[in-house]
C-alpha cells in the first residue's frame, strides 16, 4: 500500500514540475510549484521524516512561494517579455523532453523497485528530529545564516527593483512643461 502512495505522489510531483515549466501564466506556474512541493512533503512523510517533511511545507510552500508570487505580482510580468526570451525554442525542448522522458523510463524499469522496511517506531522518529535539529543549529549553524541571508538580499532587491520601476513610471505620466 505504501509503494502505491508513493507512486502517486511522484507521478503527481513529476506533471506538476512539468506543468510549472509549461505554463504561460506565471501564477499558474507558481500553482503547480506548490502542488509539485506539496508532493515531495508527502514523499518525506511515506520516508518516516515528519520534520522534513513539516519544513518542506512552512519555508519552501509558505515562504517562498509567498515571495515569489509577490515579486511576481509586484513586477507584473507580460507576455510579450516571455516571448522575447523564447527564440523559437519549442522544437529543440520538446526533443530533449522526448530524450529525457525514455532515458527515465528505461531507468525506471530496468532498476529493482524492492526496499527492505526498516524498523520505524515513534522513538526512532523523536530521535531523528532531535539528530537533525542539532545538526542543523550546532554543525551547520553558519550555512543555515548565510541561506537567511541570501532570502534577505533577494527580498530587498525585488523591493529595489520595484521602487525603481515604479519611479520610471512615475516620470512617464508627468505633463511636460511648455
Amino acid at each position: 500500500m505504501e509503494q502505491l502512495f508513493f507512486y502517486i505522489f511522484a507521478i503527481t510531483a513529476v506533471v506538476a514540475a512539468i506543468l510549472v515549466v509549461s505554463m504561460r501564466n506565471a501564477i499558474h506556474s507558481a500553482f503547480f510549484l506548490i502542488v509539485c512541493l506539496l508532493q515531495v512533503a508527502a514523499i518525506f512523510v511515506l520516508l518516516r521524516s515528519p520534520f522534513l517533511a513539516a519544513v518542506q511545507v512552512f519555508i519552501y510552500v509558505g515562504a517562498v512561494m509567498v515571495l515569489f508570487l509577490f515579486a511576481v505580482l509586484v513586477l507584473d510580468v507580460g507576455k510579450e517579455a516571455f516571448r522575447e526570451h523564447m527564440h523559437s525554442q519549442s522544437v529543440p525542448s520538446l526533443v530533449m523532453v522526448a530524450a529525457l522522458l525514455v532515458i527515465m523510463g528505461f531507468m525506471m524499469f530496468s532498476g529493482k523497485l524492492t526496499v527492505p522496511p526498516g524498523a520505524y517506531n515513534e522513538a526512532a522518529l523523536a530521535k531523528n528530529t532531535e539528530v537533525i535539529g542539532r545538526a542543523v543549529y550546532t554543525k551547520f549553524v553558519f550555512p543555515f545564516e548565510v541561506v537567511s541571508l541570501l532570502l534577505l538580499i533577494a527580498l530587498i532587491g525585488a523591493v529595489v527593483l520595484v521602487m525603481r520601476e515604479r519611479g520610471k513610471g512615475a516620470d512617464r505620466n508627468k505633463p511636460e512643461d511648455i
